[in-house]
């Protein structure tokens, strides 16, 4: 009997988690201390940005990471900006995790948790794109090599719907 409620305290509290997302609706403001500079979602406004929730202890975001350089590389010139927002407590964790898998994006210090609070992602990763009308477009939980080419298409499609060819 125990393990039902269990599964059912879970299954709401994801349910809940994917409603708070809010596919469609604005994209929450936020501004973070970063590296190398303070991360602002009013200063991509009119971009096409990929927020990705990691932590230092995730394992699929030392995964993503080199994934994410690559997209902004490739399509930074025509409009995306992914930020990537660490939730660890403590900035020294995240900055170990980066000497070792370095960020060729930005990268938001969420240590109190206000930001997370505000998106709620379900699991690490959570990313967020948001278009450049600044609706959030898409939510994933997690990173598998099998999804990096529905991201890409998700993130030329945002792209394609802001006019940036």
């Amino acid at each position: 009997m125990r393990v039902r409620s269990l599964v059912a305290a879970v299954a709401i509290a994801c349910a809940t988690s994917v409603a708070a997302q809010e596919v469609g609706k604005p994209a929450p403001a936020f501004d973070l201390p970063g590296a190398p500079k303070a991360v602002r979602l009013a200063d991509l406004k009119g971009r096409v940005v990929y927020v990705d929730f990691w932590a230092s202890w995730c394992a699929p975001c030392k995964q993503s990471f080199p994934w994410m350089n690559d997209m902004q590389a490739k399509y930074g010139p025509r409009g995306l900006s992914i930020v990537g927002v660490t939730v660890d407590k403590k900035r020294e964790d995240a900055e170990k995790f980066l000497a070792s898998t370095p960020a060729k994006f930005l990268v938001g210090f969420d240590t109190t948790g206000k930001v997370a609070e505000v998106y709620k992602p379900a699991g690490m990763p959570t990313s967020f794109l948001i278009g450049a009308d600044g609706k959030v477009r898409a939510v994933h939980v997690g990173f598998r090599d099998k999804d990096k080419a529905d991201l890409e298409r998700e993130i030329e499609a945002a792209l394609t719907a802001a006019g940036k060819k």
